[in-house]
């Protein structure tokens, strides 16, 4: 895709649309082209120079075979998020972020466990054993349950990086991720601080179709670094196998 395609299609999306002049963070300036009609209109030149970084790091990280954990809780970006997430294959949390996700690991995936032991019981013939208040503890069990931990049940160890949507709203996933040394790639509006991500793609985080469009473009990346690894993989593969050693043979000659 060429520079002036790119341009055309954030500008469509509205990805240059920025908050209120009043709301803005004074840090975001280096982003912000100009102000209109008392908005911010984001400098889309330093969002196609932010998206770009962001894919090819993203792309790195893939092919690493290493995860990448997206993150957006806002109504308007949770079904582009879980649709991009399982569309590249990676954990997501598109509806709340859990204190702990990430500093407190080990309750997390112990909580994942929990939701299959729910999961085995409701799927099977142990159901019927319970009383009528205990199937319906166990529904509501369930769905809190899966609604909270759904997305990351393919978060098998540490994520290398977070693809956030919007660092105000996810502040605490922000926390986690510092505090642990992980890298964080985000989708920042002009209210935002910028210091607090790693690579800062500036635009509109509020809009449904920014919010989509970035998150496809994230995807994307991600799908072409995983595709290269899986290629190193396959080249690997079709070498011929090391030759077995001699097996050892003891004092007679026989083999041990």
């Amino acid at each position: 895709m060429s520079a002036d395609t790119l341009v055309a299609e954030l500008v469509e999306a509205g990805v240059h649309f920025g908050h209120r002049a009043s709301r803005w963070n004074p840090k975001m300036a280096p982003y912000i082209y100009a102000r209109k009609n008392g908005i911010h209109i984001v400098d889309i030149r330093e969002t196609v120079r932010g998206l770009l970084r962001a894919k090819k790091y993203l792309a790195q990280v893939a092919a690493q075979g290493s995860l990448i954990l997206f993150v957006g809780t806002k109504k308007q970006a949770g079904p582009a998020i879980e649709r991009e997430a399982l569309r590249c294959h990676m954990p997501f949390v598109a509806e709340r972020w859990l204190g702990g996700t990430l500093t407190n690991f080990r309750t997390i995936r112990s909580r994942l466990g929990r939701l299959e032991e729910v999961e085995k019981v409701r799927g099977g013939e142990e159901l019927a054993t319970y009383s009528k208040k205990a199937q319906s503890a166990l529904a509501r069990e369930y769905r809190k349950m899966y609604r909270n931990l759904n997305g990351i049940r393919t978060l098998n160890r540490l994520p290398e990086c977070l693809v956030i949507f919007d660092p105000n709203k996810e502040k605490n996933a922000i926390k986690e991720a510092r505090s642990l040394g992980i890298k964080t790639v985000a989708l920042i509006d002009t209210d935002c601080d910028p210091d607090t991500v790693d690579l800062p793609i500036p635009g509109n985080d509020d809009g449904i179709r920014s919010v989509e469009l970035i998150a496809r473009h994230l995807a994307e990346a991600i799908l072409v670094g995983a595709q290269s690894a899986a290629s190193r993989k396959g080249d690997k593969g079709d070498r011929p196998a090391p030759a077995a050693p001699a097996p050892d043979k003891d004092a007679d000659g026989a083999s041990a």
